[in-house]
């Protein structure tokens, strides 16, 4: 067990870092065909998209996002420390915990937001500079007509051919979600001038404001 964990922090100290670029691209998906049909209070759904820090960095200034939590989606809670995620040993995927006014914006929006500007829906288990499983890109609904939007839109961005490479995004049933430790929460606000930010982070932020000005608050949502 003491190699596992020195191993792990080895692991974790290149996570979430500067590295050579694959090839990500931000594509203006389709709008939804099968828009969400959600009413009442807030709703919540999950992402996972590669680091957490430029998912929650993103849908933190969407207007409707009430909040955005870095956290950890599946695995056990035990396990649910960034040292021991970050190596690849856990089932966890690093993953963002967004509640919004469905009245603001809707569930489909945010999913078209998602594969536009967040996450390559080409990469498997990596996004950018991060690689491994705990980095995979996958709609995780919370709700049954958040399962029936999801799955629409995956297939329509298939049908869509806007993306050069095969979509091999997915879909994850709903797990335990345990929020990160303080310090990976509002990164994005509170380290701009992180290499790893300006690099990757920054640019997603500015591609929402520019494809999708109408949902881009210049506020950050904290928390």
């Amino acid at each position: 067990m003491r190699a596992l964990l020195v191993l792990a922090g080895a692991l974790a100290i290149v996570a979430c870092q500067p590295a050579p670029d694959p090839g990500e691209t931000i594509v203006a998906g389709p709008a939804a065909e099968r828009v969400a049909r959600e009413t009442g209070p807030l709703k919540t759904a999950i992402f996972a998209g590669g680091c957490f820090w430029g998912v929650e960095g993103v849908f933190s200034h969407v207007r409707g996002v009430k909040s955005a939590v870095s956290g950890y989606h599946g695995g056990t809670e035990r396990q649910a420390r960034y040292e021991l995620v970050a190596s690849g040993v856990t089932d966890h995927a690093e993953a963002v915990r967004v509640t919004y006014d469905p009245a603001l914006v809707r569930y489909d929006e945010l999913v078209r937001i998602f594969f536009s500007v967040v996450a390559d829906p080409t990469q498997r288990n990596r996004q950018g500079p991060d690689v491994g499983a705990h980095y995979r890109t996958a709609l995780i609904p919370t709700s049954a007509e958040q399962l029936e939007v999801a799955r629409a839109y995956l297939a329509q961005m298939e049908r869509s051919g806007l993306w050069q490479r095969p979509i091999v995004a997915g879909i994850e049933r709903a797990q335990a979600f345990f929020p990160a430790e303080s310090r990976h929460q509002d990164f994005v606000a509170r380290n701009p001038g992180h290499s790893y930010v300006e690099r990757w982070d920054a640019p997603k932020v500015a591609a929402l404001a520019r494809l999708y000005p109408a949902h881009y608050s210049a506020a950050f949502q904290r928390g």
